[in-house]
């Protein structure tokens, strides 16, 4: 991911006197969260399986204990969604695989407000490494606990509904608190949340996700995507008091939930303090997650929510295009892909006009299914060919658009 930077230096960390008169963010508690979700017990928490449902039950737990009410399906904590997960590694979908059900976990604070908030991070993994998206060189069976990906942001989650909920203030939004399911195999829960809806989506002010906060490094660098999705985000960035270095991308498209909101023309704010050596292995365990850090990432995000309560609903902006991947790559066909896309290829859920997919002739609903000589079966295949190219180069895309398959010429 390329990100335009913004450091935003302090000499000391001074955060808002909202954080000393009142409960502020507890480290001992997000420690106690992350411990428990990146436990064994849990069996790296895959989705659909009994340790997604253990973390689920924790969660659910929590969110009561706090104060908050139900905000799921048929009054309870658990937004249920079902879907085909595929065998084939090469992502494709097998048509007599039974379903997978899986939970989403919805709370609400209910201030009597006409908007609502929205904050969330997907609390699934990788289970025991059966689902082809594990980094390690021999993954079946080890259990990837998936402290920093992502019991980190849930953990975030569940404290900042702690401290909304506790603070002594009444603010002038309503809460909704999201933790997803099906994140690793494609965003499947958040992308089935805004589909099917507890709360009217034309009623939420903004997003918040957080995927992957637990790793701040020394130089205390965090990433905050989805800033150019609405004209308040950046000056309220510029106005924290913090030593964290903060990457400002203005993209709304990544590889995280915030896309489905984002889809729907809600402003979003993406957390997250980068990939390392540990990512999609069974190494990344809560002895590696910095507490502190995750604490001062929750606390800013707390500053953040309360300086934007105090503005009325967030204007959307639409950002360009940006198509999130492990893989380097020099060049950028243009689309948003569709991460929850359960069949073969690359399904386009829009198309940046200018860039080279428009320029090809490329439509919003097309279904890539090669790029040069890269038979593109799902996301992974197409950022390996985009990685193959240059800027200058031409090559061939190749789509499928209803019953008709078409080559087009593309240059980067």
């Amino acid at each position: 991911m390329k990100y335009f930077v913004l450091t935003i230096v302090a000499s000391l960390l001074a955060l808002s006197p909202v954080f000393s008169q009142q409960s502020s963010i507890s480290e001992k508690k997000l420690h106690k969260h992350v411990s428990y979700l990146a436990s064994d017990k849990l069996q790296g928490r895959g989705t659909g399986t009994p340790g997604e449902r253990m973390a689920a039950k924790y969660i659910s737990k929590e969110f009561r204990k706090i104060g908050l009410s139900p905000k799921g399906n048929d009054g309870t904590f658990y937004h249920k969604f079902s879907f085909k997960k595929s065998s084939d590694p090469h992502g494709g979908v097998d048509a007599n695989a039974p379903s997978v059900t899986a939970q989403n976990v919805a709370a609400y604070l209910d201030n009597g407000a006409e908007y609502t908030i929205v904050i969330g991070a997907h609390y699934d993994h990788l289970g025991l490494g059966n689902d082809h998206n594990s980094l390690d060189a021999n993954p079946a069976g080890k259990i990837h606990n998936g402290a920093d990906d992502n019991a980190s942001g849930t953990a975030g989650v569940i404290e900042l509904a702690r401290f909304l909920a506790k603070n002594g203030v009444k603010e002038q939004h309503n809460f909704l608190f999201l933790c997803f399911s099906g994140e690793e195999l494609g965003l499947y829960g958040s992308k089935k949340y805004t589909e099917t809806p507890t709360i009217d989506l034309t009623k939420v002010s903004f997003m918040i996700n957080m995927d992957m906060i637990g790793r701040l490094n020394e130089e205390k660098k965090v990433v905050v995507g989805g800033v150019g999705t609405a004209p308040d985000f950046v000056p309220t960035l510029k106005s924290l008091k913090s030593d964290l270095g903060i990457k400002l991308d203005s993209a709304g498209v990544g590889p995280s939930d915030h896309t489905s909101f984002y889809l729907k023309n809600i402003p979003v704010l993406f957390f997250f303090t980068g990939q390392h050596s540990d990512y999609h292995k069974p190494t990344d365990d809560v002895e590696k997650v910095n507490f502190p850090g995750v604490m001062q990432i929750v606390s800013t995000i707390a500053e953040i929510i309360q300086t934007l309560d105090k503005q009325p609903k967030l204007k959307f902006q639409e950002t360009k295009s940006k198509e999130g991947t492990n893989v380097s790559f020099k060049v950028t066909l243009g689309i948003m892909p569709d991460y929850t896309w359960e069949g073969e290829g690359v399904h386009v859920d829009g198309v940046t006009d200018g860039k080279p997919a428009s320029k090809a002739g490329v439509l919003k609903g097309d279904i890539i299914v090669g790029l040069g000589d890269i038979a593109v079966k799902n996301i992974q295949d197409y950022m390996k060919g985009l990685s193959m190219f240059k800027k200058g180069d031409t090559t061939n895309v190749k789509v499928k658009r209803g019953a008709e398959e078409k080559t087009m010429p593309v240059t980067f």
